[in-house]
């Protein structure tokens, strides 16, 4: 192993002894710095030879390459953060990143579905499936989603000991194993109480016939993971969209978080109720929502105002 590997190594594992740091942020800090230790060594660098101007040479690179915004942010983000580390770690003497400021992130605002689309959503997963057991499960997985605003992973893992003996609220593993109570909507539990039916028959089936042992997930699969992945839940969400009359580039998983927020910020929810319910850290980043919510107001305004037009 290289010593820029393992430094990514030793700075992984404190991320997640110290930090709390998610397995997904993990590995997305960890291919930002494997690629960044491939560039200082196709120039003869290395993480401990490093100095301000090779990484920001680096974030030149990153923008003439055409990366976005966000990425390159992201990737500093991450340089930053390990140099941090290898500095109160003493293996540097100096922090080589310390006074470099990033691109920032994009202000762009975050897509959304109408409530009428979500209705259109929920409406096409209750007739889509070839079976009953398919046909429950994708309204469970939609009605859900919307009714909680949870991230697909915390939903495709969440554990089938979290929603036994029909909750009005499920507890959520979230980010950096943090844990949120969310409340379940009627029309989400009735969804819920009904595919548990399905499911826990296919695995009564599966037991008997084939002595495969009791899944641990809400949304068992084959998969190696033993529940639906990301991956299939993002395609089967885009098969639901399709179903519905609604583009399939409009709709994802966290498309879906995004509308939960919305609609709830449109009906006079509070942003720190909200904060609470999606699981951010800063209420800065739910306060995104409420610029949603600004330009849906500006826009009824020059709409249906009487003087919109003089």
């Amino acid at each position: 192993m290289s010593a820029d590997h393992n430094w990514i190594s030793l700075y992984a594992e404190a991320q997640a002894a110290e930090l709390g740091a998610a397995e997904n942020t993990r590995l997305s800090y960890g291919r930002d710095l494997l690629g960044f230790s491939e560039w200082l060594r196709r120039r003869g660098g290395s993480f401990e030879t490093t100095q301000r101007a090779d990484i920001e040479s680096y974030l030149v690179a990153c923008e003439a390459e055409g990366l976005a915004q966000s990425t390159r942010a992201r990737r500093l983000s991450s340089i930053k953060q390990l140099y941090r580390f290898a500095f109160e770690e003493g293996w540097r003497k100096d922090n080589p990143s310390l006074q470099i400021r990033g691109p920032g992130r994009s202000k762009r605002l975050p897509k959304t579905l109408s409530e009428d689309e979500v209705s259109s959503l929920l409406s096409a997963a209750r007739g889509l499936g070839k079976t009953a057991y398919d046909r429950a499960r994708n309204t469970c997985l939609i009605e859900v989603l919307y009714a909680t605003g949870m991230r697909a992973s915390e939903l495709v893992e969440l554990p089938i000991s979290a929603v036994r003996g029909d909750p009005r609220m499920i507890l959520v593993r979230g980010k950096g194993d943090k844990e949120r109570m969310v409340p379940l909507s009627p029309p989400a539990r009735s969804a819920l109480t009904d595919w548990l039916v399905h499911r826990d028959e296919a695995e009564e089936v599966a037991r008997l016939e084939k002595g495969q042992k009791p899944s641990t997930f809400v949304f068992p699969s084959r998969a190696k993971a033993g529940h639906l992945t990301r991956v299939g839940f993002y395609q089967l969400i885009k098969e639901i969209a399709v179903h519905a009359g609604l583009s399939p580039d409009k709709v994802t998983p966290h498309v879906m978080r995004h509308a939960f927020a919305t609609h709830l910020l449109a009906h006079g929810a509070d942003l720190r109720a909200i904060q609470t319910l999606l699981g951010h850290a800063d209420l800065s980043t739910t306060e995104i929502y409420t610029h949603v919510l600004d330009e849906r107001l500006k826009e009824l305004v020059l709409t249906h105002h009487p003087l919109a037009d003089t």
